[in-house]
Parts: structure tokens; C-alpha cells; sequence
């Protein structure tokens, strides 16, 4: 049921220490329990489980509970104990964990959409459990009574949540591409902002509350940095996947990102560095650079007697140009640019080699990768997705061990 692949890291990338097998549908959520060799996954065939690891290096179930509907997220908070189930019919099951991790007992179910609940998160200072659903809504509810206390509706399913103890702050991303920043009352909210930046469905987010930062991942393949501390509107826009991005991890101590796409890409960012925020596209209705008419300029294609152009665009300054006039390709990874991108002729001659060096790690996880999870302390990864299988990274050769900093996972 899982095997031990390596027992100590022995290179600069993701180590496979187990593979855990046994899930008959697609593992939705998987979770290290801090300062235990244990997982905790919930799965589309309805069942939760504990994993320890015995004596012999393996994982097995010490809980193995069936609900009465697909599983579809998780939150556990480890300081109680307690862990909310957010299921495909709209309801949220909370349990209550035993001190040896061998039973869990049913607490209540909450019943929070109306459709599958996509996201959740539990918030022991407001003793609230805050989650979204593809019936398009976010709500928030009392875990003393039970009750709602308040729902917002979105033009589009709401995908996934990051929540802000401290100022009640909900970052709710959702399929259209937006981001909504929400402020949560007992009975009502506000909206603060919308952020809109990606061009494809949000697919993960992440709230670094000592930074006041937020890092969304999206299906198309990028992920943005939004500087809400700084109040500037500051962006960062990273380019490293070739899939949708469906889970991101930001280690505050460490000032590194960590990524994970549906193709198994697993991309480690180096954040504690100086960054340039990519150029807004301009609009022209001729190239920039030569000024030859774009397509659409008939006009000037008329005055000319010339055939319209192709826009583009350059990924350095925002120009609109032509093909001609952006024949380059380059690496830009101080904008984000991992991969070679297309650049006008001028902004390629200024590029110099050492504007090239990589600030980004790529790797493997050779599986589909739906959910993941890490505990800094002890530089593990757990990663799970539709392939049914839960895989266990040694990622102390990657982005480093916090033991010594006192650092607490969340």
C-alpha cells in the first residue's frame, strides 16, 4: 500500500521518500500533521483517512471514515484537533480528532451551499468556518451554534479562499479570473476590491499575513504576486508552468515560493531578490517601432497601400508591435519570464547575459498535482491529484529547514 522510496535526500531537488496508495478516486486534499509522521486525505470515493507511518517505513489507515458524499476539501486545525469536510453536496462535516490520531468522533454538519464546496477554511480567534461552493457564493458560519452569519454571491463559481485571522479579511478567487477582497462582519460584510490580473480561472491562492502578501495560481499557467501590504497596487507576475498552477505555498522565513501545476511541475521561486513589475500592454493602431498599420487600421492601410499587420506585444516595455519588429526571444526572469518570451528588437539589445540568470528552480513530481501541502519545520511536501496516488517530498534540499527559527506550520 506504500512503499519507502529514498530514506535521506541526495541532490538539490524534491526527494521521493513514500508513495501512499490505496484511494479508489481521485485524492482531493492531503495535509502533514505537525510534529507527526502522519497524513490526513480526503478523497472523491468519500472517505477520510489517517495515515502513520509504522516501524517498517509505511503508511497505513489508523481512521478510515465513509461520508455519505464525495469529498472536495479539508481543514484541519491541529491545536484543537478539530477538522471541517466540505463535500459535493454542499455540506461541511466537522470532526474531532483523538489525541493518538485512531478515532475521530462527529462534532456537527453545516449545511453551507447549495453545490459542491470548493474551499474552506477555519478560523479558531472568530470560531468561524468561512467557505466557498460552485452554487457561486462565499458564506460564513458559527461553529458554537451552527448557524450562517452571513453569504456573498459571484458572477461565477467560486474556487478557492484565504482568510486574514486578524483583520477578518476573505480572498475569494473564482472561474471568471477574479479575486475579491471581502470584509467580514458577524451579520453583513463589504466589498473592498476586485483584482484582476489572469486570464484563466484562479485554481489556488495564498495569504502570507507577515508580509501582507497574496499569491494566486490560475489555468493560465502564471502566477501573480499582489503586494496588499504595500497599498500600491504593486504586482508580480511569474511565468514558469506549461499547465493550470493549482497549488501554491509561500515560506515566509525563507522568502521562497512553491508552486504546483496539473502536469506534476513543481517550480521553486526565489523571492528574496529584486523584482521589475511586468509593463501594462499599450494600445495602437500601428506598430510602435516601424509604424506600419495593424490589421485593422484600414485607413492607414488605404492611405499606404500597404497590407495590414499582426499586433504583438513586448513582454519588457508593453509596446504594440510587429512580427518584424520583435523577432527576439529571451529569458526575463527578474519580470517573471523563466521562459524565452517575445521582446521587441530595442528591449532584447539591452538585456544582458547575467538579466538571464534563472531565479527559479524546476522539478518533477511526475503525477498529477491537484492539492498540496508542506510543513517548513521539517522540509516535507505532500502532494495528491486525480492519479489516485499521495506522494511524500523531502524538500530540505530545496528550500531549506526552519527548525531552528521556532517556526510553526499552519
Amino acid at each position: 500500500m506504500a512503499a519507502e522510496i529514498h530514506s535521506r535526500p541526495q541532490s538539490s531537488r524534491p526527494v521521493l521518500l513514500n508513495k501512499i496508495e490505496g484511494h479508489s478516486d481521485a485524492v482531493n486534499a492531503a495535509v502533514l500533521i505537525p510534529k507527526e509522521d502522519g497524513v490526513i486525505t480526503v478523497s472523491e470515493d468519500r472517505t477520510i483517512r489517517v495515515w502513520l507511518k509504522r516501524d517498517s517505513g509505511q503508511y497505513w489507515p489508523s481512521i478510515y471514515h465513509t461520508v455519505s458524499s464525495p469529498c472536495s476539501c479539508m481543514s484541519y486545525h491541529h491545536e484543537s484537533r478539530r477538522i471541517f469536510i466540505g463535500q459535493d453536496n454542499g455540506a461541511i462535516v466537522e470532526f474531532l480528532m483523538s489525541e493518538d490520531f485512531n478515532k475521530m468522533n462527529h462534532v456537527k454538519t453545516y449545511p453551507a451551499h447549495q453545490n459542491r464546496v470548493s474551499d474552506m477554511v477555519f478560523s479558531q480567534e472568530s470560531q468561524w468556518v468561512v467557505s466557498t461552493g460552485h452554487d457561486k457564493s462565499v458564506g460564513w458560519m458559527c461553529t458554537q451554534t451552527g448557524s450562517m452569519l452571513g453569504r456573498h454571491y459571484f458572477g461565477s463559481w467560486a474556487s478557492c479562499l484565504q482568510y486574514d485571522n486578524d483583520t477578518q479579511h476573505a480572498f475569494v478567487g473564482d472561474y471568471s479570473g477574479q479575486i475579491t477582497l471581502l470584509k467580514l462582519e458577524k451579520n453583513t460584510y463589504s466589498t473592498i476590491t476586485t483584482l484582476k490580473g489572469h486570464e484563466g480561472s484562479i485554481g489556488a491562492l495564498w495569504w502570507d499575513p507577515v508580509q501582507r502578501l497574496l499569491f494566486s495560481g490560475a489555468s493560465d499557467h502564471s502566477v501573480i504576486m499582489w503586494d496588499i501590504g504595500g497599498r500600491k497596487g504593486r504586482t508580480l507576475l511569474l511565468q514558469g508552468h506549461h499547465d493550470r498552477v493549482q497549488a501554491v505555498r509561500y515560506l515566509q522565513l525563507n522568502r521562497q515560493l512553491v508552486s504546483c501545476s496539473a502536469d506534476g511541475g513543481i517550480t521553486v521561486w526565489n523571492m528574496d531578490t529584486s523584482r521589475e513589475e511586468a509593463p501594462q500592454w499599450l494600445d495602437s493602431d500601428s506598430c510602435q517601432k516601424c509604424e506600419q498599420p495593424f490589421f485593422w487600421n484600414i485607413k492607414q492601410m488605404w492611405d499606404s497601400k500597404t497590407i495590414g499587420l499582426r499586433q504583438h506585444h513586448c513582454r519588457k516595455c508593453g509596446m504594440a508591435v510587429c512580427g518584424k519588429c520583435s523577432s527576439k526571444r529571451t529569458t526575463y526572469p527578474v519580470m517573471g519570464f523563466e521562459f524565452q518570451v517575445r521582446v521587441c528588437d530595442t528591449c532584447y539589445d539591452t538585456v544582458k547575459d547575467e538579466n538571464r540568470t534563472p531565479l527559479a528552480t524546476f522539478h518533477e513530481g511526475k503525477h498529477n498535482i491537484a492539492f498540496m501541502d508542506m510543513d517548513q519545520s521539517r522540509g516535507l511536501m505532500v502532494t495528491c491529484g486525480s492519479d489516485r496516488i499521495v506522494k511524500i517530498w523531502d524538500m530540505t534540499q530545496v528550500v531549506g529547514c526552519s527548525i531552528a527559527t521556532g517556526f510553526t506550520p499552519r
